[in-house]
């Protein structure tokens, strides 16, 4: 919200009576390139457009200074500088002389997010300004009807001991906001709503002991209230939103088992886990670091990059990246990256980058930030200054200045948006959508191209066996046994399917597994394989993958090998839902990290004439990122972790709940259930939101336009001036109230019979 300074600073507690080293800690500067190194700092007390205006440009002024990008919502500010020139150092006193407290950004912070205390202490504030409002505004009813003299004087009393310790204690976030800038020498939009509540409060001191007529208790308390409302919404949202990197680094191992040049084995932290170290990883245990297999075979779930639930085998030459599950074999490995420069860390650098360059309305709100103080300042001056010269007096020209002040807080402006969210997320709600990025609406209004993942979102995510060899029952009982006691998702899959066909395991002897290759035993002296095509002997003549379908094989002793295929089942309504959102003009693709005949099988059956292949995380977001710039609008619809770049590089993104946490936390809406449908649904609901909100920010200009001649004009006290300015958030929040009755008069979607149609043209 532009009006009320963004969200409020985030309480990562830097206690300013420890004593700070005179440098940087080496570890934590990064050499990105030759020359070129990167530092990132926690700046917990930016919290509005313009704090990221102001940080941005004092570290761009520094010696050496490459680029510097700040992230609102994590704290965090990432600078690029020459190593040979610029200084760390340099960088911290250039935001410390802005009126900062920084520090060098360490990832275990994110983890304190999870504690975090502001959100409590806006909610505190807002339960204090509200009740305070509340019974000031009833006391002040006595005094509207007419009360005099004495009994006026008790109600005004009455109302100072209520309002002054309420303005306080709720007015604290705006107060340390305004003085930090203050002492900074600079201006932020808190400056003017603290000093529009300071004087409005002071002038009603004084009238009240002055025995006046009028005091405005009311209107202070009143708007503190409505301004707290808007923070804390603001805040919620920023909070789920700086919890998706806390939740990808909890991936990484805290610790890794590391083999010294003598042989000797040890745990150690794995911030002491340099490159050219060699660490075991047994099975059952994460990946700590990128490095290189030396030694050992194994099955590694790789889904939180590639997003497949099919394990790959890595064996010596092969790497493996932080993160990713060892499942079946031990290996060891030669480190080749510490932990701040894997993959995973990387991954969650793309995501902070998407965040911060993906709005839309970053430049809006950097204008705005930078206008929006000076301008109200200027304009509440002129009026003061300008009624003294009309010889209006200094009591006169105080209250005009005052009303100018309260009069121009945009909250009808700031609210537009939020209440539009607030009525469009319970609809989407009770359709089974969860409105998570309050922008995400306005964004999915404006957008020309979907792009979905395969595994887990057009489809259903669990393989299920399509294809079987014509074998009798004894086979089928052997393939059980040995797919109950692997850990592999196909064998478990095979073991569920002859489990539903009504046939017990058979009972074998000497059953092993074998890491990377699949499962072996022993039934009536001959050997029995389930695994790997060429482990287990299948047939020449058959290509792996040749139907882009998933396959385990089965043998007995020398007898002739069987498999048995898989294929991920597309949802229901797959098909239809493409076929919609084509009728809507929308171009789809669809980008996966799965195998090319895998790929181009589940594209044909949802009718999907774009799709892409094998992506790892960056090929996906850099894809993305490449179609914005070429002036796309872009809805990623994913769920693995290996979406999560994705989806925080698109203009807009959207998760099935049964998507991973951190997916679920990327993306600004989560959809229930087993269908598609509600892509759908989220683009008739976006539409019909964005006209409602184009009309509650006309209605709120229209506000401004009238309501600041008025007061400049003195027509208007600081009273009038609060109910003016709360009766215009009282109408734009009526307005967003019709979003339910316009989303029914506007449907946007093709009717059933032309929806039947496509689906049977994309079949």
């Amino acid at each position: 919200m532009i009006c009320c300074g963004g969200t409020a600073a985030v309480d990562f507690r830097i206690d300013a009576e420890t004593p700070r080293t005179e440098r940087v800690d080496p570890t934590f500067v990064l050499e990105v390139a030759p020359g070129r190194a990167h530092v990132d700092f926690l700046v917990p007390e930016m919290h509005c457009a313009g704090c990221i205006s102001a940080v941005e440009r004092a570290l761009g002024a520094a010696p050496g200074v490459l680029a510097a990008r700040a992230n609102l919502t994590s704290h965090r500010v990432g600078v690029d500088f020459d190593a040979a020139t610029g200084s760390p150092d340099a960088m911290l006193a250039a935001l410390e002389g802005l009126g900062y407290t920084a520090r060098p950004f360490d990832a275990a912070i994110l983890d304190a997010a999870a504690t975090d205390k502001t959100g409590k202490e806006l909610m505190l504030a807002m339960a204090v300004a509200g009740f305070a409002a509340g019974n000031i505004m009833l006391l002040s009813v006595s005094v509207w009807s007419g009360a005099t003299d004495a009994t006026r004087d008790l109600f005004h009393w009455i109302s100072a001991m209520i309002a002054l310790p309420a303005l306080a204690y709720a007015g604290r976030p705006f107060f340390r906001s305004a003085w930090r800038a203050l002492s900074a020498r600079r201006l932020n939009m808190d400056v003017p709503i603290s000093l529009a509540v300071i004087l409005a409060s002071s002038m009603s001191l004084f009238e009240t002991a002055t025995h006046g007529e009028h005091a405005w208790f009311d209107a202070s308390i009143g708007l503190l209230f409505f301004l707290l409302v808007g923070r804390f919404l603001d805040h919620r949202m920023r909070d789920v939103a700086r919890s998706a990197a806390a939740r990808l680094l909890s991936l990484s191992a805290r610790s890794a088992m590391r083999l010294d040049p003598d042989g000797t084995a040890m745990h150690v932290p794995i911030g002491e886990i340099l490159p050219g170290d060699r660490v075991r990883v047994a099975a059952g245990e994460r990946v700590p670091v990128d490095g290189d297999v030396l030694e050992g075979a194994s099955d590694v779930d790789r889904s939180m990059l590639t997003g497949e639930a099919d394990p790959e085998l890595v064996e010596a030459g092969r790497k493996v990246f932080a993160g990713t599950l060892n499942l079946t074999g031990s290996l060891t490995v030669q480190v080749t990256a510490r932990t701040e420069a894997t993959l995973l860390a990387d991954i969650v650098r793309l995501m902070e980058a998407a965040e911060r360059s993906g709005s839309q309305f970053v430049r809006i709100a950097d204008r705005a930030s930078r206008l929006y103080a000076p301008a109200v300042h200027v304009l509440a001056l002129a009026t003061f200054f300008g009624w003294l010269a009309m010889g209006g007096g200094w009591h006169q020209a105080l209250t005009a200045c005052v009303a100018v002040l309260i009069i121009t807080c945009p909250c009808a402006l700031g609210l537009a948006v939020p209440a539009v969210q607030v009525v469009a997320s319970g609809l989407l709600l009770r359709r089974g959508i969860m409105l998570k990025d309050g922008t995400a609406l306005e964004r999915l209004a404006g957008v020309d191209t979907v792009v979905f993942d395969k595994t887990g979102t057009l489809t259903r995510g669990a393989a299920q066996l399509v294809e079987a060899p014509t074998a009798d029952v004894g086979l089928w009982a052997l393939a059980a046994a040995l797919g109950s006691a692997s850990r592999h998702p196909l064998a478990r899959s095979l073991a569920a399917a002859t489990s539903a066909r009504g046939i017990a395991p058979a009972s074998l002897t000497r059953v092993v597994e074998h890491a990377g290759l699949g499962m072996e035993g022993e039934w009536r002296r001959e050997t029995v394989r389930l695994g790997r095509r060429e482990w287990v002997g299948g047939a020449d003549d058959v290509s792996p993958g040749n139907s882009g379908r998933s396959e385990i094989w089965l043998r007995l002793g020398a007898g002739r090998p069987l498999a048995f295929r898989f294929e991920d089942a597309l949802r229901s309504d797959a098909a239809s839902t493409i076929a919609g959102l084509k009728a809507l003009g929308l171009k789809v693709m669809l980008f996966s990290g799965d195998h090319t005949k895998a790929v181009r099988s589940a594209a044909l059956r949802a009718g999907i004439d774009l799709w892409r292949a094998q992506c790892l995380p960056a090929d996906k977001a850099g894809a993305l990122a490449s179609m914005r710039a070429g002036g796309a609008c872009v809805l990623m619809v994913g769920d693995g972790i290996n979406d999560a770049p994705a989806l925080a590089t698109a203009d807009v993104s959207m998760s099935p709940a049964s998507a991973s946490d951190i997916s679920q936390t990327a993306a600004g809406l989560v959809f229930t259930g087993e269908r598609l449908a509600p892509v759908l649904t989220a683009f008739r609901t976006a539409r019909a939101a964005r006209r409602t909100i184009l009309e509650n920010i006309a209605l709120a200009i229209g506000y401004n336009l009238i309501a600041v001649p008025i007061a400049v004009t003195g027509h208007a006290t600081p009273l009038i001036a609060a109910i003016a300015m709360s009766t215009s958030s009282i109408v734009v929040t009526a307005n967003a109230l019709r979003l339910p009755l316009a989303f029914r008069q506007r449907r946007t979607t093709p009717p059933a019979n032309a929806l039947r149609a496509l689906e049977g043209a994309a079949a």
